[in-house]
């Protein structure tokens, strides 16, 4: 018996390497893969060359990164901006001050927006977001769009983003101890002092875990924008500019141009891009996260 246990042991231990070190290899693999299919691209065009250029012309052997990479940040960051205050304070509002009743009726709402496909969150921007954007918010600041923007994708890839990030911050935020609570309110304090001196920073770490959760996910997210943004490359300079992220790029030309060696490495470096976009960002985001833990 204490053989067979061992044995156990032992095998669940190998098994749980051979699978990590799996994981590593088949990232390793995807990397390099996308490099070595980037490489016409590379050996005819300089890496900052690329990454600088403004200009999208294939046909004429110009292929310009900045837009792209600029339209994906642009989009990213108003769904944040739209996203994130919500999620706080909503997260905050249904832990400290809802009743469970309300909670637990609201939480599988929640969850269940985020099996929701993105197409129709796409025909959902199509219909509701375009028109409220051309209609009504553009013509408060005097001016005539079609309503296909970087902030029409920014508040579609917002409400995309809100479940999980909410259902995260309400996980953490439900992980404090009661105790800090009554300690604090035995103090003096009063209710939203508790939860900003208290809550909010003792669940600092795991609300920021909720927030790069989500922006990995928004770089990555592609019909729902590609539906809303306009899809013109061009380096939008307002919030009502149509965008063209990369994901997007890669989603309306993969399959179409492929017969065309460089514009094929082009949206294979567009791929790497972003690989290397969401790498970067979860790597600085880890090393920022672990600096907040050891601080709480």
């Amino acid at each position: 018996m204490k053989i067979t246990r061992l044995f156990k042991d032992k095998l669940a231990k190998v098994s749980s390497a051979v699978l990590l070190v799996g994981v590593v290899i088949l990232l390793f693999v995807l990397f390099f893969g996308l490099i070595y299919k980037s490489t016409p691209l590379l050996t005819e065009h300089s890496l900052l060359d690329i990454l600088t250029n403004s200009v999208w012309a294939p046909m004429r052997g110009e292929f310009g990164f900045l837009v792209f990479i600029l339209g994906t940040l642009w989009v990213t960051l108003l769904a944040l901006l739209i996203a994130v205050p919500l999620c706080v304070l909503a997260s905050i509002y249904l832990v400290e001050y809802a009743s469970d009743r309300l909670r637990n009726m609201v939480m599988p709402l929640i969850n269940v927006l985020a099996a929701i496909p993105p197409v129709l969150y796409g025909v959902w921007g199509v219909l509701f977001v375009i028109p409220l954007i051309s209609q009504v918010i553009a013509p408060l600041f005097g001016i005539t769009v079609s309503g296909y923007s970087v902030i029409a994708a920014g508040f579609v890839l917002a409400v995309m983003i809100f479940p999980i990030m909410m259902s995260i911050m309400v996980e953490v935020l439900q992980t404090i101890p009661q105790e800090l609570r009554s300690v604090s309110l035995s103090l003096g304090a009063t209710k939203w002092e508790t939860i900003k001196k208290v809550i909010l920073k003792k669940a600092r770490p795991g609300i920021m875990a909720a927030i790069v959760l989500a922006i990995s996910r928004a770089f990555g997210e592609t019909i729902a924008v590609l539906m809303v943004c306009g899809n013109i490359p061009k380096i939008p300079t307002g919030i009502f500019d149509a965008g063209y992220p990369l994901p997007a790029l890669i989603a309306n030309n993969f399959g179409e141009m492929m017969s065309i060696p460089q514009y094929d490495a082009a949206l294979m470096f567009a791929a790497l891009l972003l690989f290397v976009l969401i790498f970067g960002f979860n790597l600085i985001s880890r090393i920022i996260l672990n600096r907040l833990e050891a601080k709480v």
